[in-house]
């Protein structure tokens, strides 16, 4: 009904002059003595073909308005073509439609190339930055001090904070290596913990290991960057106790530690991308990227992650291997 009274408004000047043309040539037709039907007849004909054409004329309209709403709901991708010009003004503005769907199109290029580019440049830089880290860690195997240590483990979180920058970049990138096959768990997770075996040693936090026996279909890289996020979160906010790594049910990977726990009101914002919650406020040395990114990795490796945590308790992180299904973005 609101389409129709559109269209009555829209049409208004040519219903106005129709109606007036019907009512001059009745008060003609009745002023020249004419019979009461022979005035009436005519009227009622006009006013039925006017009727007539108005029908046909809306369900044309009806008809585009329905295909545009059709095409609204299109991707702009996908939208080969407009309906037919029934006007100028319709020709034009369908020109002008084409006019800007071209423009678009040619700044999306431009900023996807300049998106590529940057993801090369800064992908180069993480990757160069590597080499002088190795170099260090590689003349710190010769001393055996406190601040070697201490050195060693702070380029370990400058390693970490590299390797969140290129897993960051290649989770958007058209091109995320993955390497999807059978791994066994246990060696991915006996990786990640030699890798903080000297923060663990450094600090005499606790570690209690129980092997989890857990075979997952996965990417071996991208849950290992996950695992070391969780064991780096872990570590940060433990000042003593231990970390326990176990396994809860047959396909779940447990990561729990005794450390200051996470606020209830922040709980359900941790995996959003630059959310630090009270305790990042506090270090002011988190990024709020680690959750984000194991949260989107899990994701598209078709596995489940969760966390639970009491404050002053400690948190758990759990990682589910059981979906089936495996994503790609």
């Amino acid at each position: 009904m609101g389409l129709f009274i559109s269209y009555i408004r829209e049409h208004r000047i040519a219903v106005a002059g129709y109606v007036i043309f019907t009512a001059a040539m009745s008060v003609s037709f009745f002023l020249y003595h004419l019979p009461l039907k022979a005035v009436l007849y005519p009227a009622a004909l006009c006013v039925i073909a006017g009727a007539l054409l108005v029908f046909l004329d809306f369900r044309r309209v009806l008809r585009k308005h329905r295909e545009m709403e059709r095409l609204q709901k299109l991707s702009a991708d996908l939208l080969d073509r407009l309906p037919p010009a029934d006007s100028i003004e319709e020709s034009d503005y369908q020109a002008l439609v084409e006019t800007l769907k071209s423009e678009i199109a040619a700044t999306r290029a431009d900023l996807n190339r300049r998106y590529r580019d940057a993801v090369d440049y800064y992908t180069v830089w993480a990757h160069q930055i590597k080499t002088p880290i190795a170099s260090m860690r590689l003349n710190l195997q010769n001393h055996d001090s406190e601040l070697s240590r201490q050195i060693a483990t702070d380029l370990t979180r400058v390693e970490q904070y590299v390797e969140m920058v290129l897993m960051f970049l290649r989770l958007d990138s058209e091109d995320t290596d993955y390497v999807i096959a059978e791994y066994s768990v246990d060696d991915v997770v006996k990786q990640a913990v030699k890798k903080f075996s000297g923060e663990f040693i450094s600090r005499r936090i606790g570690l209690d290991y129980q092997p989890v026996q857990i075979k997952a279909v996965t990417d071996e890289k991208w849950l290992g960057f996950v695992i070391e996020q969780i064991l780096s979160n872990a570590l940060k906010y433990t000042g003593e106790g231990e970390i326990r790594i176990y396994r809860e049910n047959p396909d779940i990977l447990c990561i729990s530690d005794s450390g200051a726990g996470i606020a209830p009101e922040d709980l359900p914002r941790i995996f959003d991308k630059g959310y630090t919650g009270y305790n990042g406020r506090s270090d002011k040395k988190a990024t709020g990227l680690g959750l984000y990114l194991c949260r989107r990795v899990c994701d598209n490796l078709g596995h489940r992650i969760s966390v639970s945590s009491a404050l002053g308790r400690g948190t758990t992180v759990r990682i589910n291997f059981s979906r089936e299904k495996i994503c790609f973005e």
